[in-house]
């Protein structure tokens, strides 16, 4: 059979080509085939491609997601009072599993509360043949709650007794149980204590023979009373008023009225400048920095126990920042920006006022903090305006920052900081319910008993008024303050930044003079004390009694109060805490002429007083009165 010769010439043909042009896409023949092996070879990466563009979030779907988690956490933290659940739970889990696998642990405590049985069961026997038996147990120097005569007699005395008791074991439990964490175990006893302290017989009509005696006394009238008092508090509350006698503090009326002018004003602060009360005065003004959290006239309350009447009562021109209570419009500033329009701003327009004088500069809280930065970054870029510096209660390392650091880690600030993410700032209230937490008994149950079970109202004073009348805080500057301060230590390690670079308060020549109070909670003098461990100038430690207001605003006229200081000089070796206390003599009285007087030695002749600056207003000025 042949062939068509026609075909066969097609055939011979269509070899030929494809042979002399291999690969030539351009063929009509070849091009189904050429595009399918291209899309062979493209399909992985394109498909890879699509699935990646298909994994990504949309934005409007992720910016959802959080304000769902950030609102939840919101509502919660409001029921909670801020306290984060999460970060309770997780202290708690970290005890319970360390202590179900340490049995040595678990029979140490069986064995305490065999004992402590023993003694209180020994104890009662003996209530019963002596009712003035000696207690078998002791309350803590700072526990007055049982300190009444009534508490010795049955059954009185076995209710507080076992109390003790019961406390003491729960305390036991809670620390000393090897794996835990530091802070868990912090938080964990913390936190039982406060649960416990619930229930303390001296809370309880039934079970207080104080409150009972006060009833039987007055027919009943002093419940009637302490209802009273109980409805009026839930109304202000409610009302977000302050408390009754608060309206009787009004600053610039009875407090804050030493005189002087608001010379300038910004979005953060005004700057009040006081009248001079001498003929002549000391060359370098005193610039105040309180602390954003609390009204400036802390330190310039009743004329009696103004530190500001008495600086100026010294020959000394004082300025004083006051700080605007922020809102919602201020979230985003943070702390730079309190540095640069607050200090910053205080120290420029002081030295157009005064120029060529240097500055005494004091800062109060956390305003010694800002004050410690701000006097760093001068220092590294070469602002020799500072003359001295003075840190009242603040501190520059926060390893030992007291009870405060139970709330500092990710989970509570990350609780935290979606509360403050809803409105822009920390309320006032979630900031008093935290200090409330921290005194407890002295700031809710004894003021409680007193208000609710006696019908007695404690009378307001000027630092009560002060107290309640509480400030706001900016989201971004408060995140940033406990993140970067508390959390991370940011400042007393050098990775805190200002000014476009880092700080060291090692760079700091000035002296420094440093206050801590003996029984501060906010900032615990030996966490002020870590100043001589981080600046390299002339130092001088003081630490007075009291606590972190009472110890600041600690008037001569008082008589009351006593403190301890040394001045650290070149070349002398460093003393730790405990040392100190038994190097430094302790002296009688108030602590504010020490003060006055160290200024004194570093100033200069005394001259004419400066002029007012052109006033915005009397002082106390705007800020000051916004609620």
């Amino acid at each position: 059979m042949t062939k068509h010769p026609h075909a066969a010439q097609t055939n011979s043909v269509r070899t030929e080509r494809t042979s002399s042009r291999p690969g030539h896409a351009s063929s009509a023949d070849d091009f189904p085939r050429l595009a399918s092996s291209a899309f062979v070879e493209a399909w992985p990466s394109a498909f890879l491609a699509a699935e990646r563009a298909a994994d990504r979030d949309p934005y409007g779907y992720a910016a959802l997601s959080n304000v769902i988690d950030r609102s939840l956490h919101a509502s919660v933290a409001h029921l909670t009072g801020g306290l984060s659940p999460a970060s309770m739970a997780s202290a708690y889990w970290d005890w319970a599993t360390h202590l179900a696998s340490s049995p040595g642990k678990q029979m140490q405590l069986a064995e305490k509360a065999m004992r402590k049985t023993w003694r209180f069961t020994n104890y009662a026997w003996r209530c019963a043949l002596q009712p003035s038996a000696a207690p078998c147990i002791e309350p803590l120097p700072q526990d007055k709650r049982f300190a009444g005569e009534a508490w010795r007699r049955w059954p009185y005395a076995l209710l507080y007794q076992g109390f003790l008791l019961n406390q003491q074991w729960w305390h036991n439990a809670a620390t000393g149980v090897r794996g835990v964490t530091k802070q868990h175990e912090n938080v964990v006893e913390f936190a039982s204590r406060q649960l416990l302290d619930m229930f303390s017989p001296s809370n309880f009509l039934a079970t207080n023979p104080e409150a009972l005696q006060r009833t039987l006394e007055t027919g009943g009238v002093n419940l009637v009373y302490g209802l009273q008092n109980f409805l009026e508090d839930m109304e202000r509350r409610a009302g977000g008023k302050r408390p009754v006698g608060a309206e009787a503090f009004v600053p610039g009326q009875n407090v804050a009225i030493t005189p002087g002018k608001v010379i300038y004003r910004n979005r953060l602060i005004e700057l009040i400048q006081y009248a001079p009360a001498t003929e002549t005065v000391r060359p370098e003004p005193v610039l105040i920095t309180p602390a954003w959290i609390m009204k400036y006239y802390i330190l310039d309350l009743s004329p009696h126990n103004s530190l500001v009447r008495f600086l100026t009562e010294q020959g000394f021109t004082v300025f004083m920042i006051s700080w605007r209570n922020p809102s919602a419009e201020d979230r985003d500033l943070d702390m730079e920006a309190y540095r640069r329009l607050g200090v910053m701003a205080a120290l420029d327009v002081i030295s157009r006022l005064m120029p060529d004088r240097k500055i005494h500069a004091a800062g109060y809280c956390l305003g010694g903090t800002l004050l410690a930065i701000a006097a760093a970054a001068m220092a590294r870029d070469n602002d020799d305006r500072l003359q001295s510096v003075t840190l009242l209660a603040a501190q520059t390392d926060f390893t030992e920052a007291g009870e405060l650091t139970l709330f500092v880690n990710e989970s509570q600030l990350d609780f935290l900081e979606d509360l403050m993410w809803e409105h822009g700032f920390l309320d006032s209230k979630e900031m008093a319910g935290a200090f409330q937490l921290l005194h407890s008994n002295d700031l809710v149950w004894s003021y409680a008993l007193k208000s609710y079970l006696m019908g007695e109202r404690e009378p307001m004073t000027d630092l009560m008024a002060w107290n309640a009348d509480a400030t706001r805080m900016p989201y971004k500057m408060h995140s940033e303050y406990l993140r970067r301060l508390f959390l991370n230590n940011d400042l007393a390690e050098g990775r805190l930044r200002a000014n476009g670079g880092a700080v060291a308060l090692s760079d700091i020549r000035a002296p420094i003079f440093a206050v801590g109070t003996e029984r501060d909670h906010v900032a615990p003098w030996r966490s002020v004390y870590k100043i001589h461990l981080l600046a390299d100038s002339e130092i001088t430690f003081l630490l007075t009694s009291g606590g972190h207001n009472v110890g600041i605003v600690s008037a001569p006229a008082t008589k009351r109060g006593d403190y301890r200081f040394t001045s650290r000089v070149d070349g002398e070796h460093y003393a730790e805490p405990t040392e100190w206390v038994k190097i430094a003599a302790v002296r009688e009285g108030s602590w504010w002429p020490e003060w006055s007087a160290w200024l004194a030695a570093r100033s200069g002749p005394k001259v004419a007083p400066p002029a007012i600056a052109e006033a915005l207003c009397d002082a106390p000025g705007t800020y000051v009165l916004q609620s």
